[in-house]
């Protein structure tokens, strides 16, 4: 068979075909269907496979993690009932309202126990804070350096959580203009702001002020 003989086929009567012209035509229209199938068929089906399985990894990195934090449940919860038990010992530590006034005192008292001279002691108003409010006080004070470190030490003991802020100690006779009724001999001054901290059981003025505008606007 030539070209010519391809050139006399007749396509409506394919029976009368060749063989070998018959298996070619057969073998080319398996081709063409298998290819039509691919590209409008199983092309879209191999995309939606892959896309299947990677969400199929997905799901399985989420199902482990979820696994890992359900087997260290208990542990979690252990952890969160000292995390708990820790912080209302901390909230103990903070003075009410009506304690503030006695834990001023105390400090004054622990400054004097400790052989202080005190030239300032003048609490701020308070700064509120997120769930606390902050009580800075401004304190300078006059003694030895053993009488300095005691009092710091006796703050630092007391029940109640006070921490010392921009500390400066200077020789005391480098303080000119200044009069003291102690002997200046050996003297340290001593300049710093005391903080204490109250537990805010209820919101401060500005953020209820906050909250009505909030409401009103609702």
């Amino acid at each position: 068979m030539n070209l010519s003989d391809l050139n006399s086929l007749d396509f409506n009567n394919a029976g009368s075909w060749p063989r070998p012209v018959k298996i070619g035509a057969v073998v080319l229209a398996c081709l063409i269907v298998l290819g039509a199938g691919y590209w409008f068929d199983t092309q879209s089906q191999l995309q939606i496979l892959d896309q299947t399985r990677a969400k199929e990894q997905e799901l399985k990195q989420a199902f482990e993690a979820k696994q890992a934090k359900s087997a260290n449940l208990e542990a979690y919860k252990e952890q969160m009932d000292q995390m708990q038990k820790s912080f209302g010992a901390m909230l103990r530590q903070l003075p009410s309202k009506a304690e503030v006034a006695d834990l001023l005192v105390d400090i004054s008292q622990t400054g004097l126990a400790s052989g202080l001279e005190f030239e300032l002691f003048s609490p701020k108003e308070e700064v509120a804070k997120e769930f606390y409010a902050e009580l800075p006080i401004s304190i300078r004070v006059i003694g030895s350096y053993h009488e300095l470190g005691a009092f710091v030490s006796g703050v630092a003991a007391l029940p109640r959580i006070v921490t010392l802020h921009d500390l400066v100690i200077w020789p005391w006779e480098s303080k000119e203009g200044q009069a003291s009724t102690a002997d200046s001999q050996g003297k340290l001054f001593m300049e710093l702001t005391a903080k204490t901290y109250r537990y805010l059981d209820e919101p401060a003025p500005a953020q209820k002020q906050e909250e009505g505008r909030k409401e009103a606007k609702k």
